[in-house]
């Protein structure tokens, strides 16, 4: 298992959001920056408290030409209940398998907990920040805004 780190390409990726709407790394490629968030689980405290201050800020994001998706193990089900819950209005993939952390090199949380790590990836599709924390969600998303306002138009 690779951990990607800033300046590496962000690895290729093909899933479907709970509509069954495909989706991969190549949808945005010379298009728009990406925020790609690993978390643990749907409705957990702190997942649900990260998923909602990215829901909050998802204007912002759009606005500096980025788009968000969350990633998490549960089921597609399990996303399109969290999304309505909480009127999430950005995709959640699911990855059932592990192997878009994987790919990532998300690690585990005392080696036990899926981890929380959140990937900045620029229109040409390389990594221009990573954010990991798996206490402090809301920090997630500031990290990511902060570093997207800095690129040239989320190049």
């Amino acid at each position: 298992m690779k951990n990607i780190q800033v300046g590496d390409p962000a690895p290729d990726f093909s899933a479907s959001d709970p509509q069954g709407q495909p989706l991969g790394l190549a949808d945005f490629i010379g298009k728009k920056a990406l925020v790609l968030f690993f978390y643990p689980a749907d409705e957990s405290p702190v997942c649900t408290r990260e998923a909602c201050a990215f829901r909050d800020a998802y204007q912002d994001f759009v606005a500096a030409g980025a788009e968000v998706i969350g990633v998490s193990g549960d089921s597609a089900a399990s996303h399109q209940k969290f999304a309505e819950h909480h009127r999430l209005p950005f995709r959640l993939i699911s990855d059932k398998d592990g192997k878009l952390r994987k790919a990532f090199g998300v690690p585990k949380t005392l080696g036990l907990l899926p981890g929380r790590v959140s990937y900045l990836i620029d229109r040409q599709g390389t990594v221009r920040h990573l954010f990991n924390s798996q206490l402090n969600g809301e920090k997630h998303v500031t990290e990511a805004l902060e570093v997207l306002r800095k690129l040239d138009g989320g190049a």
